[in-house]
């Protein structure tokens, strides 16, 4: 993302507060932002705000020009990877389908030749309209990304569909956009994240400390390089990935069934999840009482998701060990019939749920120990590695 460019439109919604938090995730990921703002959205929210969260000039006029060596509007178009509307009016919704460009924001809209993706926000009726839904509508028919809106509490103290989508799906949206022509466009990747909960009764589970945040890693950063990603995701506590497919899959034969499906038509499966190696024997029908005696509970093998699983043309494991990991993980590689594990040693100084991990990446032929890294990068890291054994295939 270190050379993609954004033209950010910010209109004259109550949600414009809401598009300089979306501002500032882009650039915390390497955007550059030009920001465009209509002149009703100036008496919403300040120009120096955007000017501070990008480090760069902010445009709001056709004849203040910004840049003394080309027409504004124009150089926008051109430098834009992505155009992003957000919030976007009725009015500007309007403008933007029928082609009027009578101020800098639709001047660009219309000059640019990058994707451009809209998120409206407005009043209920206003977006229940036919004028707008036709208008919508046209956008749509022409390839324009619509991103929400969606429901709840307006700025009217109404309750309805209106409100700008939640800035993380907008960010998500934009991520998948720009990375289309990554190296793993044309790819389908699925990844399992997150730990299994296997019933004991109506109420009771067996489960792990699992967050998901190592899968969903690397779910981002699969979809940021252009991949199709399905992600199936068992319990969680963090926030899901936006911009890829979601399958839920509670438990371990829950997990397996998700994965058989998914891998028939995908090129590299990513086994983050932390399966239950034991499952209730038996589960009972109605919770089970309290005993002075305490209760024993009869455990089995659950089934084994890569060793069940055929294919995809590369598969990578992860291997969790408190001791002997890298002689672990050998016996995982050759065992499972898989292309790389990472290997991690669990309680050293990197907690479950931490945003961060260490790991050592070990395939048929080579083992590289990495350093302490934030899970997003050892996603990439990972994901370096996917790439080169696609290559190979």
């Amino acid at each position: 993302m270190a050379d993609a460019h954004v033209v950010l439109g910010v209109t004259g919604s109550i949600a414009a507060y809401k598009a300089a938090d979306l501002a500032s995730r882009l650039v915390r990921c390497g955007i550059a932002v030009h920001v465009v703002m209509t002149r009703s959205a100036t008496k919403l929210v300040g120009e120096a705000t955007f000017r501070a969260i990008t480090g760069r000039p902010v445009a709001t006029d056709m004849f203040e020009l910004t840049n003394p060596f080309a027409i504004e509007h124009v150089s926008l178009a051109e430098a834009a990877d992505l155009m992003v509307v957000a919030p976007a009016t009725a009015n500007i919704i309007a403008k933007i389908a029928t082609g009027i460009a009578d101020d800098l924001l639709t001047c660009t809209a219309l000059a640019t030749t990058a994707p451009l993706l809209i998120a409206p926000a407005m009043h209920t009726a206003m977006w229940e309209n036919a004028a707008t839904r036709a208008n919508v509508e046209t956008l749509c028919t022409r390839g324009v990304c619509l991103v929400g809106p969606d429901e709840g509490r307006l700025a009217s103290g109404g309750f309805g569909t209106g409100r700008l989508a939640p800035v993380p799906e907008l960010l998500g949206e934009i991520l998948r956009i720009l990375g289309r022509d990554g190296d793993l466009a044309g790819r389908t990747i699925v990844v399992t994240a997150g730990g299994t909960r296997e019933a004991i009764d109506p109420v009771r589970f067996l489960g792990n400390r699992s967050s998901g945040k190592m899968g969903f890693a690397l779910a981002e950063a699969a979809r940021d390089r252009g991949a199709e990603v399905q992600l199936i995701a068992g319990s969680t506590s963090a926030p899901l990935p936006r911009g890829v497919t979601i399958v839920r899959a509670l438990s371990a034969a829950e997990m397996l069934s998700a994965v058989r499906s998914s891998v028939a038509q995908a090129d590299v499966l990513i086994m983050a999840a932390a399966v239950a190696d034991f499952v209730p024997a038996t589960v009972s029908d109605g919770k089970i009482k309290k005993h002075d005696a305490g209760i024993s509970i009869d455990l089995e093998r659950s089934t084994d998701v890569l060793t069940a699983v055929d294919g995809p043309a590369v598969r990578v494991g992860f291997a969790a060990e408190t001791d002997d990991l890298l002689e672990n993980a050998r016996r995982k590689l050759q065992s499972k019939r898989l292309d790389l594990v990472v290997a991690n040693r669990i309680g050293e100084d990197v907690p479950f749920g931490a945003d961060t991990n260490r790991a050592v990446l070990i395939g048929a032929n080579a083992e590289e120990e990495l350093p302490l890294l934030s899970k997003r990068e050892l996603a990439d890291r990972i994901l370096d590695r996917v790439v080169a054994l696609l290559g190979s295939t």
